[in-house]
């Protein structure tokens, strides 16, 4: 999977938050609030191929987390991601 293209992470008064940008995103209303991590991962995997176990991956290699809660929270960071239309899966 990668993240959709016109989707740009902005930092706002120390939120972070996914925009939508350029004319293939113009229906898109929404803001999306990432946390720390999320954003991390975002910019970590920006207009890459990553699956679930590259993601838990650089988890840990960020964060004390195990690797099995990294791999389970990462899993559900892609099914919102996936609702929100922000990532492309194959």
């Amino acid at each position: 999977m990668r993240t959709k293209k016109g989707f740009v992470l902005r930092e706002l008064c120390g939120e972070c938050l996914l925009v939508a940008s350029g004319k293939e995103n113009i229906d898109f209303s929404s803001i999306i609030s990432l946390n720390e991590s999320a954003a991390f991962l975002w910019r970590q995997v920006q207009d890459k191929e990553f699956d679930d176990k590259a993601l838990a991956t650089l988890l840990t290699g960020e964060y004390a987390i195990d690797y099995d809660t990294a791999l389970k929270d990462v899993q559900a960071l892609i099914e919102k991601w996936a609702q929100a239309g922000i990532i492309e899966t194959d």
